[in-house]
C-alpha cells in the first residue's frame, strides 16, 4: 500500500494548491484592484505551470503501476480512477499551453466585464479570438483525433458526448416551446415593482442562505458582476448581485448558488483535499443549484414564506398576497438574459449556446462573428431581437474564462434536478408544509444524503440513478414545468 500512501500524500498537496488557485479567482471576481489584471494573469499563469508539473510528473505513473487495486477499497478505486483519467489527460496538453490558457483567461476576464459595461463587443472580439484558439488547441490536444468539444465538454461531464445531448435537447425543445407560446398569449403575471434597499437585500440573501443550509462559518456571500460559487470543503464562498429594482435576481441568484456551495460543504469530510472532495460533474452540481433555486425556491410553499418574509424587511410589496407574489417569483415574459430566464425559457437560452459554441470550436464559426451569430439565433429562437450586447453575446463571463463545453451541463443539470425531484417528493411527502415555513432541512437533508455527501465516489449518471432509483430522462422535468406553469397561468 505504499504507493497509493504516497500518490495520495501527492494527490493533497496538488488539490490544495489547486484550492489556492480558485481563491486568486475568487478574489479576482470580488475585490481585487482593476489594475492589477495583468500582473494577476502572471500569478495565474505561474500557479497553473506549478500545477500543471505536478498533474504529469512521472511518478504518478509509477504509483498507478504499483498500486494493487484489488487491495483497495470502494474509495480507494474511485481516487485511482479519478487520479488515473486527470493524468492521462493531462498528459495530453504541453504545458506552454496550459500556461497560456490560464494567463489569457484571466486577463480576458477583465476585458469582458469592461466591454459589457460598455455594450462594446468589439472591444472584446480581439482577446475571445485569442481565447478560442487557445482552447482550440487544447481541445484537439485532448481529443487525440476525436471530436475537439466532446474533448472539452468531458471535462466538465465526464463520459457525455455533445450528440447524446443534442438527441435530450432535441426532445425537449418542442414541447418547451409550445408552453412558452402557450404561456405568453395567456394573462400576464403580476409584477413586482417599487426600490428595495441593496444593503437590505443582501442581509436578507444571507439569512436565506443559512435557511437552505450554508454554513457561514465556512462560507461567506459577497457582490459580483456574475454570480458564482468557489471553492470546496470548508472554505466554499458565494457571490451575488443586487439591483435595486429587482430583489428577486439577488434572492434567487444566492439560492441558486447556495445550491453549489452545500453540496461542497455536503461532501464527506473524509474526502477532503482528495480527488473525491468535490463535485463529481458540472452537470450534477448544477442539479444541486437548480432543485434548490426552482423546485425548492420557486414553489409555491416556499414563496409563500418568502412573502411573508420579504414584507417585513421591505413593507408593503403591491402585491395582493402569496399567491399573487407566487405568479411573480415565477412571472414568464420575454427576457434577453439567462439567469434571469423562467424555468421554460431557461433551457431554451442554453440551447442557444451549445449550439454556437459548438460552431465556434469546430470552425463553422470565428470569434469576430459571434455578435452577428448569436444576434440571428437569438431572433429566430426567441422571436424579438436583441437590443445591446449587455443583453446577447456579452452577458456571459464563461467564454471569456474559455469554459467551452461547460453551458449544456446547465440544461443536463435541470433535467437531473427533474428526476431528483420526483424522488424526492415521494421520500419527503409533507415537503410543502416544511417549506411554507420556511423548513428546507427535509429536502437538503435528502439531498445531502441522496447526492452530496458522495462528492466524487460515484461516476455522474451513476449518481442520480442511484438517487432515483432509474436512468436519467427528460420527461420528470417537462412533466414537473408542465404541470406547474399550466396550472398557474390557468392554461
Amino acid at each position: 500500500m505504499t504507493a497509493y500512501t504516497d500518490l495520495m500524500a501527492f494527490q493533497r498537496e496538488t488539490e490544495a494548491l489547486a484550492q489556492v488557485a480558485g481563491r486568486l479567482g475568487w478574489d479576482q471576481e470580488t475585490m481585487m484592484p482593476r489594475g492589477a489584471a495583468e500582473q494577476r494573469g502572471e500569478e495565474v499563469a505561474a500557479l497553473e505551470s506549478v500545477l500543471h508539473a505536478r498533474r504529469t510528473d512521472p511518478r504518478i505513473g509509477d504509483w498507478l503501476g504499483a498500486v494493487d487495486e484489488a487491495a483497495l477499497d470502494e474509495v480507494g478505486r474511485a481516487n485511482l480512477r479519478h487520479i488515473r483519467r486527470d493524468f492521462e489527460k493531462q498528459q495530453k496538453v504541453p504545458a506552454k499551453l496550459a500556461s497560456e490558457v490560464a494567463r489569457v483567461t484571466a486577463l480576458s476576464q477583465g476585458k469582458w466585464a469592461a466591454a459589457r459595461a460598455e455594450d462594446d463587443f468589439a472591444a472584446f472580439a480581439p482577446v475571445l479570438a485569442e481565447v478560442v484558439k487557445l482552447k482550440r488547441e487544447q481541445g484537439a490536444a485532448l481529443a487525440d483525433g476525436g471530436d475537439v468539444y466532446d474533448a472539452l465538454l468531458d471535462g466538465y461531464e465526464p463520459e457525455a458526448t455533445a450528440a447524446q445531448l443534442e438527441a435530450m435537447f432535441g426532445a425537449m425543445r418542442p414541447r418547451l416551446v409550445a408552453l412558452r407560446d402557450k404561456v405568453l398569449g395567456a394573462t400576464p403575471a403580476p409584477v413586482l415593482t417599487g426600490t428595495f434597499d441593496e444593503a437590505a437585500q443582501m442581509k436578507l440573501t444571507r439569512e436565506i442562505a443559512k435557511t437552505f443550509g450554508y454554513d457561514m462559518a465556512r462560507g461567506r456571500v459577497d457582490k459580483a458582476v456574475h454570480p458564482f460559487s468557489s471553492g470546496s470543503g470548508n472554505d466554499v464562498r458565494i457571490t451575488t448581485r443586487t439591483a435595486p429594482h429587482d430583489p428577486f435576481n439577488c434572492i434567487y441568484s444566492t439560492i441558486h448558488e447556495v445550491g453549489h456551495a452545500s453540496y461542497e460543504q455536503s461532501i464527506d469530510q473524509a474526502y477532503l483535499l482528495t480527488p473525491l472532495g468535490q463535485g463529481v460533474s458540472m452537470g450534477v452540481h448544477e442539479s444541486q443549484s437548480r432543485i434548490y433555486e426552482n423546485q425548492l425556491g420557486r414553489s409555491r410553499a416556499f414563496a409563500a414564506w418568502l412573502h411573508g418574509r420579504m414584507t417585513e424587511v421591505f413593507g408593503d410589496l403591491g402585491l395582493e398576497g402569496p399567491e399573487a407574489f407566487f405568479k411573480a417569483v415565477n412571472r414568464v415574459t420575454q427576457n434577453y438574459i439567462r439567469t434571469e430566464a423562467d424555468e421554460i425559457q431557461y433551457n431554451l437560452h442554453v440551447l442557444l449556446r451549445f449550439d454556437l459554441e459548438r460552431q465556434l470550436m469546430a470552425g463553422r464559426l470565428e470569434a469576430a462573428d459571434m455578435e452577428e451569430a448569436w444576434n440571428l439565433r437569438f431572433l429566430a429562437d426567441f422571436g424579438y431581437a436583441v437590443d445591446k450586447a449587455s443583453n446577447g453575446v456579452l452577458q456571459d463571463v464563461h467564454w471569456s474564462l474559455g469554459l467551452f463545453g461547460y453551458f449544456p451541463t446547465y440544461s443536463l443539470g435541470n433535467v437531473y434536478a427533474g428526476c431528483l425531484h420526483a424522488s424526492l417528493r415521494q421520500a419527503v411527502p409533507d415537503l410543502d408544509a416544511q417549506l411554507a415555513a420556511g423548513d428546507t432541512s427535509g429536502a437538503t437533508g435528502w439531498l445531502r444524503n441522496a447526492v452530496q455527501q458522495h462528492g466524487g465516489l460515484y461516476t455522474p449518471r451513476d449518481v442520480i440513478t442511484r438517487a432515483t432509483g432509474g436512468a436519467p430522462t427528460e420527461a420528470p422535468l417537462l412533466d414537473y414545468i408542465e404541470a406547474k406553469f399550466t396550472a398557474l397561468y390557468d392554461l
